[in-house]
């Protein structure tokens, strides 16, 4: 069984225009070049460095390899130069790499995140091309890249890129050793172990955890623990994972002791056990973020996990399906809602963190569309229907809302970005959410219509590359200029002009990106906090304060005087010394 195929119907494979594999790989890398900001030029304006760092995580990640790279120290890193113990190291290596090819600029910063972002499609289309053949491969590895959350993760200077490489590929290997021959499942399983290691080294025991919800269970419920046991020679791959990511952690703990184990233990069971830094939210957390992220696959998601997973007494009583589709289905089911179940139980709750489940997601719902595509009599789908119109619909109206909603909140938004009241979105939001609003219709229509099914894919892949068109040459650029780039302006003055001695301070929420843009330590402080105040002004050396404009009238009156280097949108640029 080391070379299943599962032949694909005629209907099924006249959805593509394209049919070879090198068409396929063709395709997916001039879509994933383009929308992912790598097209070097062509068609420009969805370059990845366009967009300012945005804060708490991209600031912080991207300024961490920036200082990496100036210290030396490639072991522990640092934020604005104190210990930084919330992530491995493994990605602050790929970005100060990037830097040194690229220069320290925000393209540099987020190039590994887009470059992971191809490596997951490749990945994708290599599986499943083994396995199920050209046709699904494709539309699976498209599945994967034309949906929002997907596109935005691989856009940003998150971990999160990297960690699915390496927990995809583990995922993938543990299939392709459980169903190949011994002799060869050595190989996969070994694939397996390393891809895990590599998974810790970029976000700790996350990278094994992610796997082993959808491993685990599926070897309980199909009673393959024996198989596994001897293909998969747990106690040695023990040891692979321990090659891979041990040596840094023992280097770290070395170093730092009970420091860096207490704060390690605060990132893992501590995130997991309580919210961090104020991410919690409830139960249903992951439900419309999956539904709006991964929009408008998401859709059909529900109704592939149901039929799959009522299964499992079948496979529990040792009986196996005549195809491999239906055992990988049943795999990659058990796999997605492993790791809802794990996130969904987590305290700490981000939008990204359900980004691993992505490319079995994809998987499952090209599955349905072939078989549904399949159906020469039209098919019960009214529940997949209902969840394309309701999450559509709504999605559209919200956006060509969302002027109207953001007005209601305008008053505590422009507290934190004072240009905000200066905002203009013109008929953008409305050209999103039109787009999605037909979109939708497109979608239903085509799959409603047994002669234009296989236009459905092209109507949804259309829809979300325009929406992904509008908001980064139309949506980001406001953002950016209103609410990303003031502060970041008068940072890279201030470091321009502060010398080694002097100091730089930022009054207000915390803006890590600062440090990035200043390439230099930031004091970052409240204004009111009196101890800090006092501390820093008895120091010698110039010092420079970046603040909203606003907040002037609240901080000590012994600063209040200093000269207004420069005011940019909301916010202002003070010094205790003239500049000349």
């Amino acid at each position: 069984m080391d070379n299943p195929s599962s032949p694909s119907s005629p209907r099924f494979q006249s959805f593509s225009v394209f049919q070879s594999p090198l068409s396929h790989l063709a395709v997916l890398l001039v879509l994933g070049l383009w929308l992912f900001g790598l097209e070097g030029g062509w068609l420009s304006g969805l370059d990845i460095g366009g967009l300012g760092l945005t804060d708490r995580d991209e600031g912080s990640n991207a300024e961490a390899a920036r200082e990496m790279l100036e210290t030396g120290d490639w072991i522990s890193p640092t934020l604005n130069y104190e210990p930084r113990f919330a992530k491995p190291a493994f990605v602050y290596w790929l970005i100060s790499g990037s830097y040194t090819l690229f220069g320290i600029n925000e393209f540099a910063a987020r190039f590994p995140s887009a470059f992971s972002g191809l490596c997951v499609l490749l990945l994708q289309y290599a599986f499943v091309y083994r396995w199920l053949g050209a046709p699904l491969a494709f539309l699976s590895s498209i599945m994967l890249l034309l949906n929002m959350e997907f596109l935005a993760i691989n856009r940003l200077v998150l971990t999160d890129p990297e960690l699915v490489v390496f927990t995809t590929l583990a995922g993938y290997s543990f299939w392709q050793g459980l169903q190949a021959s011994t002799k060869t499942s050595r190989w996969w399983f070994a694939s397996f172990y390393l891809a895990m290691g590599f998974g810790m080294l970029v976000k700790g025991p996350v990278g094994i955890i992610i796997p082993l919800v959808g491993v685990i269970p599926f070897l309980m419920l199909t009673r393959q623990w024996k198989s596994f046991w001897q293909k998969g020679f747990p106690l040695l791959g023990t040891g692979l994972v321990l090659l891979v990511a041990a040596p840094w952690y023992v280097v770290m703990f070395q170093i730092h002791g009970e420091a860096y184990w207490a704060a390690a233990q605060a990132n893992t069971t501590g995130r997991f056990m309580s919210p961090m830094e104020g991410h919690g939210g409830t139960l249903l957390f992951y439900v419309p973020i999956l539904l709006l992220g991964f929009f408008p696959w998401s859709a059909f998601l529900p109704s592939v996990l149901y039929q799959s997973i009522k299964q499992w007494k079948a496979y529990w009583h040792g009986q196996t399906f005549a195809t491999p589709e239906k055992n990988l289905e049943f795999f990659l089911s058990v796999w997605v809602v492993g790791l809802l179940i794990f996130f969904t139980l987590s305290a700490t709750r981000l939008p990204h963190y359900i980004y691993p489940l992505f490319p079995a997601s994809a998987l499952l719902v090209a599955l349905w569309w072939k078989r549904f595509q399949d159906m020469v009599s039209l098919p019960d789908w009214r529940i997949p229907r209902r969840l394309l119109l309701g999450v559509g619909y709504v999605l559209g109206i919200a956006i060509i809302l969302g002027p109207a909603i953001f007005h209601q909140f305008l008053k505590q938004i422009s507290e934190e970005f004072p240009a905000a009241v200066h905002v203009d979105f013109g008929w953008l939001p409305t050209m999103m959410g039109l787009v999605i609003i037909f979109g939708t219709m497109g979608i239903r229509h085509c799959l409603d219509s047994e002669t234009k099914r296989s236009w459905a894919v092209g109507v949804a892949g259309v829809m979300i590359m325009m929406v992904g068109v509008f908001a980064v040459k139309g949506a980001l650029p406001v953002y950016h200029m209103y609410f990303i780039e003031p502060p970041q302006q008068l940072a890279a003055i201030a470091g321009y002009n502060l010398g080694k001695d002097d100091r730089l301070l930022q009054v207000g929420r915390k803006r890590p990106s600062l440090s990035f843009y200043s390439q230099r330590k930031v004091y970052f402080l409240g204004p009111r906090d009196e101890k800090e105040w006092q501390i820093h002004l008895a120091a010698s050396g110039k010092k420079m304060i970046i603040l909203q404009t606003p907040l002037r009238r609240d901080i000590p009156e012994a600063v209040s005087d200093w000269a207004v280097v420069l005011e940019h949108r909301g916010f202002s640029l003070l010094s205790s010394e003239p500049l000349l």
